[in-house]
């Protein structure tokens, strides 16, 4: 049968978005809780429950679907089991359609139940405290990690965040030879499998993950180099420009890779900054140190990929050549082994996977085996010297690069914002964003590690923790998926057919203004929001989240072409945004323009059934004049 609870805000089964009017039964092996005393997926019943109460729209319910699923999952790996629902939500749940003489019948039954419990406990108070006990023990995780943290693992005033941290992965292990490596995040790109055992090192060849700990290629990578009682080298390969980014990106990123090589250092791994693409300069690399297999991380962006691909037909036929997705906490090529059509798609199989990859990390620790010779400290001044980019484009002073001051913005989010999260973060006015997206788009932070830490802070702000996963895990890996699987990611011939037949369609209607690229660039268009916001990522190298999607629409309004739109668009983010080149910025530009991840709206002059964002809705929104008082006297 289908699921038939109906009636709160729509006509249809209540999570038909998530069921896609599935039996229930087929949803039950797909990972949901099913309640037999009552009929409904405990999932259905919670939001249910959620709705009634707090009058949520279905938009909101989806951040508390993230939650619950995670809860789920993790019952059903053997991690942790409870129950979706407390005894107080069933009853709200059911009792929303009961008369009031039932409703007073179930209190006297429920007070008498409670009596009755009351003198149960007296008597039976020291095995009480002995059940309770093994149920906290049964609340924490394979890792050790409890789900409902004490006072100092929330923020409270014992330890430091980042020593807090720093003590979690010592607590798994003391290194990663210890640890049960889950192999599934690893994939064999090279013919050859096997690392020889006479070999004199591994290299990790650091790229997209920029960082030590909290690394799973490099703990992959040490994991082998212990196996193999041999040196560990990471090589890090620097190329002159890559796409629009400026000195300020590029600046950012040598000034986190200046810290990665002090922290290897301490912990006796070699780091060798190497100049050139991967190809021309890893293979003589390897073959000068006697190399016995590489290890690199993921991006699934076209020259990265590319890179890969030409160091595969580059190296040596016996040296095996593996990728670790660090930057997702579950494997792109798992998540989904095709390219989904939206977030409601790959939601379950994310959360259906999870239970298996949300773990705490081990430590990167000291390496036993040094090369025979550690490399002399990079001249970082001549890598600047290197570098063929733009050096207009300002550095910015507001985020300081590297894994410590990453996390100290994750410890401030955790503390000041995260409560506002969930119901404030489409105000640019207040200050409720996370603001971690350049640290993870350079990898000097994970994501996964953003979550083990945000997840401590649900008994302060569940809906904010709910919304962070959804947008941090959700939407960040469906980006991923999208560029992996669509190599037209950033063209409008990568769009939706529909899509593509709208745009074609209006392609010749009349714009109301037309701006090249110089006025936009300087932020010089008739409309002062537009403006602000464009001056706020040129100063900041940062734009507001909800206002990047009110940019990039405008931008289709005020072009000759969808096409030129998307180039503009593209080009405007790539070249100031600290997190530019990003799967997440090319579908945010694919999704204002050509209605990637989105549907069919009402059609209209230009846009067609791309989803329309004008002027006044934003003032219903927020205080537009506020934003444009703090950036529109600024310069771009």
């Amino acid at each position: 049968m289908l699921c038939t609870l109906r009636g709160l805000f729509t006509s249809r089964c209540f999570r038909c978005v998530y069921h896609q009017r599935l039996p229930v039964a087929l949803a039950f092996r797909s990972g949901h809780k099913f309640n037999q005393r009552v009929g409904f997926c405990r999932i259905e019943l919670k939001q249910a429950f959620l709705h009634e109460k707090l009058q949520s729209s279905p938009a909101k319910l989806q951040n508390t679907y993230s939650y619950l699923i995670l809860r789920t999952v993790k019952g059903k790996s053997g991690q942790r089991s409870e129950s979706i629902m407390s005894s107080s939500d069933e009853e709200v749940v059911n009792g929303g359609a009961t008369s009031k003489t039932e409703q007073e019948e179930k209190t006297k039954d429920s007070k008498g139940k409670r009596a009755v419990k009351r003198k149960q406990d007296s008597k039976t108070n020291t095995s009480a405290k002995k059940a309770k006990t093994a149920e906290t023990a049964a609340s924490e995780d394979s890792n050790g990690e409890s789900d409902s943290p004490s006072k100092s693992e929330a923020g409270g005033d014992t330890g430091d965040f980042i020593e807090r941290i720093n003590k979690q992965r010592t607590s798994v292990c003391a290194s990663v030879d210890k640890f049960k490596f889950n192999k599934n995040r690893v994939r064999v790109l090279s013919k050859e499998e096997d690392f020889p055992d006479d070999s004199d090192g591994v290299v990790y060849w650091m790229s997209r993950d920029q960082r030590v700990q909290d690394n799973w290629a490099f703990l992959y990578a040490q994991r082998l180099a212990l196996k193999l009682e041999a040196p560990l080298h990471v090589c890090f390969c620097l190329v002159p420009k890559f796409l629009e980014a400026t000195i300020r990106q590029f600046g950012f990123l040598l000034k986190g890779l200046a810290q990665v090589e002090k922290e290897c250092r301490e912990l006796n791994i070699a780091f060798h900054l190497l100049l050139g693409e991967a190809s021309k300069v890893l293979p003589q690399f390897v073959k000068d140190n006697s190399i016995g297999g590489v290890v690199t991380d993921f991006s699934p962006l076209r020259t990265p990929a590319k890179w890969v691909d030409e160091l595969k037909e580059a190296l040596p036929e016996d040296v095996p050549l593996c990728q670790v997705d660090a930057h997702n906490i579950v494997p792109c090529w798992l998540a989904s082994p095709k390219l989904e059509y939206g977030a409601r798609t790959i939601r379950n199989k994310i959360h259906n996977q999870l239970g298996s990859f949300l773990t705490e990390f081990p430590p990167v620790s000291r390496h036993p085996h040094p090369p025979s010779k550690m490399p002399p400290v990079t001249d970082w001044k001549a890598a600047d010297g290197y570098l063929q980019v733009d050096r207009s484009v300002a550095e910015v002073t507001w985020a300081k690069p590297g894994t410590d001051p990453g996390l100290r913005m994750l410890e401030s989010f955790c503390e000041k914002r995260l409560k506002s999260f969930a119901t404030s973060r489409n105000d640019p006015n207040k200050q409720a964003l996370s603001n971690l997206s350049p640290w993870i788009h350079f990898g000097q932070i994970s994501v996964q590690r953003c979550i083990l830490m945000v997840k401590k802070y649900r008994s302060k702000s569940s809906e904010g923790v709910n919304a962070f996963i959804e947008e941090a895990v959700i939407r960040r890996e469906l980006a991923d998926n999208f560029c992996f699987y669509n190599e037209k990611y950033d063209s409008v011939k990568g769009a939706y057919d529909w899509a593509q037949k709208t745009l074609k369609i209006h392609s010749g209607d009349k714009r109301p203004y037309l701006y090249d690229r110089e006025k936009l660039e300087q932020g010089k268009t008739h409309d002062d929001l537009w403006n602000a916001a464009q001056i706020q990522m040129v100063t900041e190298g940062k734009m507001h989240g909800f206002l990047r999607m009110y940019w990039a629409k405008k931008i289709l309004e005020w072009t000759p072409s969808p096409a030129v739109a998307l180039t503009e668009a593209i080009y405007l983010n790539d070249k100031y945004n600290l997190d530019g080149r990003d799967p997440n910025g090319y579908v945010g530009c694919m999704w204002s323009i050509c209605g990637i991840h989105d549907q069919g709206w009402a059609e209209r002059d230009v846009f067609g059934k791309i989803r329309y964002m004008n002027y006044k809705g934003c003032q219903r929104k927020f205080d537009v004049a506020n934003f444009v008082r703090k950036y529109g006297k600024k310069k771009a």
